[in-house]
């Protein structure tokens, strides 16, 4: 079966002012749409066709760049929209705020780590809070399309939040200013989303 773009959890300017309405209408409609479209077109006829999406990156080295391109951009966008909101921000609590007190010292240094991942990923990529086989927490960053489920990934995990430092993502509002749009994701992240992925990855 055909992988399908997922809808918005939430309206296309609901995250404003952090993200546009402009921003996120040609993000998703555009971007994302395409990544899917391309990926059912790579796999067809394949034996991919009917494998889950975390299946196929698992062994993404063996398949084309077409596949692990459009793979990563049609997971790594569906994760990214499910882990923002409205109603976004403030602090994780419970079993994923002491997970992250315990890797990274306090809050604040979780969010200093994401945030020197996200600022200095070269060029497009993207910045992750990543669960290790370990069941500890990381920060790491992937280029272009890549995540850190692909078995080309350097640092391997299973990614429960994301952030798209693509020029697309954020340049119609904070044109070359992407410490500006790192910042004002901690506006909208959805923490209790965050929370059940940890608890499932673990």
């Amino acid at each position: 079966m055909a992988f399908k773009l997922p809808d918005l959890p939430y309206a296309h300017n609901a995250l404003e002012p952090h993200i546009d309405e402009k921003t996120m209408q040609i993000h998703h409609g555009k971007h994302h749409n395409g990544y899917t479209n391309k990926l059912n077109a790579a796999i067809e006829g394949s034996d991919l066709a009917g494998k889950s999406i975390e299946d196929i990156l698992a062994g993404v080295s063996k398949h084309s760049g077409g596949v692990r391109n459009n793979g990563g951009g049609f997971y790594n966008h569906s994760l990214f929209w499910s882990v923002m909101s409205p109603n976004g921000g403030g602090t994780p609590s419970g079993d994923l705020g002491d997970a992250i007190n315990k890797a990274f010292g306090s809050f604040d240094g979780f969010k200093d780590a994401f945030s020197a991942a996200a600022k200095t990923r070269f060029g497009s990529g993207w910045a992750w809070l990543i669960v290790k086989a370990d069941g500890s927490l990381a920060v790491t960053s992937t280029p272009n399309q890549d995540n850190p489920l692909m078995d080309i990934a350097e640092e391997k995990g299973t990614p429960i939040l994301g952030l798209d430092v693509w020029e697309h993502a954020y340049y119609l509002n904070y044109q070359n200013r992407r410490p500006d749009y790192v910042g004002a994701f901690f506006n909208v992240i959805n923490w209790d989303e965050v929370s059940k992925r940890f608890a499932a990855a673990k």
